[in-house]
């Protein structure tokens, strides 16, 4: 017999690790633009997106309806417990995208509040993502099948420190994607940075890590009991064999690994906090099982899901295709 729960919950995962990837470094040149105050890098900078950014959040909108048709009793509870830091993420999202179409048409006078637009739109909706999913690992109460906690819940500590630990992680991507994309000046700027948040980085994933299980029992006994802790060794190694790859691929000045490196250390971070919490999709007590909608009704949406997946993945290559290569100072999509 097929599990559909299995199948959506991979689904999900997969849109949601998508996103991460491809609106990460997006957010990220927003998170970077404090460190650039030269104008017209901070155009070379936006170009490297502009053609490619509008389709990011597809993949959003396919985790989150994917969820709320096939683990309703999930979808309920997050967007319950976590209303506040959701309805801020799209508030952020919606004055970067604002921003990021008007400030190409504003005038010079009006450039420099767009630009700010632009970065507290990313940076809010990134924090705001990373609250959510510190919220999400720490857990939720649940009566029956109603969310039994309050409001501002999310407002604790290891929340709000997964949120700074994304906005590094953000601004990491956008750093290497720009290392990548861009040459000269640009590049160097990019490069010298890169180290320091690598370093940051690690710091936060190396806190997090040890953050977790001290505070979860069942996520210790996940990861430090035999032979789960053999079989899971490799994801902390891996994680250090990046961050030392990145970190030489910038001083050797190369353009491509640091940040396909960059795409690796993000992956092993979210396999890391999925190893964390399986089965469970509401922490700690409500597997994705319990959660789901009835087989047939997750077999029908299947059959849209697989349709429209592979369009969304040729649309997706395809634009990236087209506008590979670097961005010079003298080219532009606006």
């Amino acid at each position: 017999m097929i599990d559909f729960s299995i199948i959506w919950f991979a689904i999900i995962v997969f849109a949601i690790l998508m996103y991460i990837v491809m609106d990460g470094f997006d957010l990220g040149i927003g998170l970077l633009f404090p460190f650039n105050k030269n104008p017209v890098e901070r155009d070379m900078m936006v170009n490297t997106v502009a053609p490619v950014w509008d389709g990011n959040e597809t993949w959003l909108v396919l985790g989150g309806a994917g969820m709320y048709g096939a683990f309703p009793l999930a979808y309920s509870v997050i967007v319950d417990a976590l209303t506040i830091p959701l309805t801020a993420m799209l508030v952020g999202l919606i004055f970067r995208g604002v921003a990021f179409e008007f400030r190409f048409k504003a005038t010079e006078s009006h450039r420099p509040f767009w630009d700010k637009a632009f970065i507290w739109g990313s940076v809010l909706a990134t924090f705001s993502q990373g609250v959510s999913v510190g919220a999400i690992i720490n857990g939720f109460p649940v009566h029956g099948r109603t969310f039994a906690g309050g409001y501002m819940d999310w407002l604790a500590p290891f929340p709000l420190f997964c949120g700074i630990g994304l906005l590094v992680a953000y601004a990491l991507l956008g750093c290497t994607w720009l290392i990548m994309k861009t040459e000269h000046e640009l590049h160097r700027k990019m490069s010298v940075l890169a180290t320091p948040l690598v370093i940051a980085l690690l710091v936060i994933v190396g806190l997090i890590s040890l953050w977790t299980p001290f505070s979860h029992e069942a996520i210790a006994q996940r990861w430090f009991t035999r032979p789960n802790l053999f079989w899971f060794l490799p994801v902390p190694v891996l994680v250090l064999v990046c961050a030392w790859g990145i970190v030489r691929g910038v001083k050797r000045e190369a353009h491509y690994s640091p940040f396909l490196l960059t795409l690796l250390l993000i992956f092993l971070g979210f396999s890391g906090l999925g190893i964390s919490v399986w089965p469970y999709i509401i922490p700690p007590s409500i597997t994705i099982w319990q959660a789901a909608s009835p087989a047939i009704s997750q077999a029908f949406m299947l059959v849209g899901g697989l349709l429209i997946i592979p369009v969304i993945l040729m649309y997706t290559f395809w634009s990236y295709y087209v506008f590979r290569g670097k961005v010079k100072a003298d080219e532009g999509y606006h």
